[in-house]
């Protein structure tokens, strides 16, 4: 099957809505929510409502709040019932550029080895001092030298495209509330990041390939600016057991940022900024490659539990989402 395009939206149909439903290579999914507009309909798009949701029969859908961002998840359900063998995770601000596309899965690609731990990923991209949301505050003033680690790699399993996004994009508060200056990355090829060397990813602009589906798991009771963060942060580590990596792409998207006050961002990242190193050290020491992928994604939130970074809810609904992955899987092998 095509790859699927998964948005969640409470606007009328945006410009990215418009330019990816013109991609008749990919299947855009867009999951509404109690906000979105009663009529929204778009042409080529399947659009789920919250009426249509209801009848999906996925356990998710019973415990997922309403009017939060990670309904999302029930596009990604959508999408695996349907077999699409890839989703790209992207939002109704990111507008697609003409050479919108993401590497292929595997192949030779610069490298970054070193250092092991977080790195700035887009120092790799610009020499304007700028980071990714999610990068530890003590490391933003840090040159990582990163264009002399760099050794050309062959990749069996390149499991996450990542792709960067101009004028507006990906940072948190603390650059919007000191610098606020819009960037445009220059080219460069994709870059890999080897096992061990860690960088925020989102959901932006994003591609996940079918092996890491487990993985696509939006964590629903931290907030908002923390959620697909802390999904990158857990996914990892559990992607380094089975061999997976993580890849960047240069920018292949505008963002064109739909309102925010940058001061409740601040306050919504605030345990972004005092977890993220703890999240990764906790996770490492939970999973084991002897588990199976689902297995140790509820290993790792259950050692967050245990140090109180997320809450009892949190394993509710994971459990949720690994029960309707764990369904899609016994109904595809049925069909055999």
């Amino acid at each position: 099957m095509k790859p699927a395009i998964v948005v969640t939206s409470i606007f009328q149909p945006t410009e990215a809505i418009e330019k990816f439903s013109k991609y008749s290579d990919f299947q855009l999914i867009v999951v509404g929510d109690k906000k979105s507009p009663a009529e929204w309909r778009y042409d080529n798009v399947e659009y789920l409502s919250v009426e249509e949701q209801s009848k999906l029969n996925f356990g998710l859908a019973k415990v997922l709040p309403y009017n939060h961002y990670c309904r999302k998840m029930l596009g990604y359900l959508w999408a695996i019932k349907n077999r699409h063998d890839c989703i790209i995770d992207t939002d109704d601000d990111n507008i697609p550029k003409k050479d919108w596309n993401f590497p292929p899965i595997y192949g030779q690609f610069d490298t970054v080895v070193q250092p092991k731990g977080f790195i700035n990923i887009y120092q790799l991209f610009t020499k304007k001092k700028i980071w990714p949301r999610g990068l530890p505050l003590r490391l933003i003033n840090t040159d990582f030298n990163l264009d002399g680690s760099l050794v050309v790699k062959q990749h069996p399993q390149i499991g996450i495209w990542q792709g960067l996004a101009d004028e507006d994009p990906d940072v948190d508060a603390v650059y919007r509330l000191t610098t606020d200056e819009p960037c445009n990355f220059e080219k460069r090829p994709p870059v890999v990041l080897d096992a061990g060397v860690i960088s925020p990813f989102n959901s932006q602009n994003t591609l996940i390939t079918k092996d890491l589906f487990t993985l696509l798991y939006l964590p629903t009771y931290v907030t908002f600016r923390f959620t697909d963060i802390l999904r990158g942060l857990v996914a990892q580590p559990i992607m380094w057991l089975y061999g997976y990596r993580l890849g960047f792409t240069g920018a292949t998207v505008v963002q064109k940022r739909n309102p925010h006050d940058y001061t409740k961002d601040f306050v919504s990242e605030l345990p972004m900024y005092l977890h993220c190193e703890t999240v990764l050290n906790l996770v490492e020491n939970a999973i084991s490659s002897t588990k199976s992928m689902g297995a140790n994604l509820l290993s790792a939130y259950e050692a967050l539990l245990e140090a109180d970074i997320v809450t009892s809810e949190e394993i509710i609904t994971l459990k949720a989402w690994l029960s309707d992955l764990e369904d899609l899987e016994t109904a595809k092998t049925d069909l055999k």
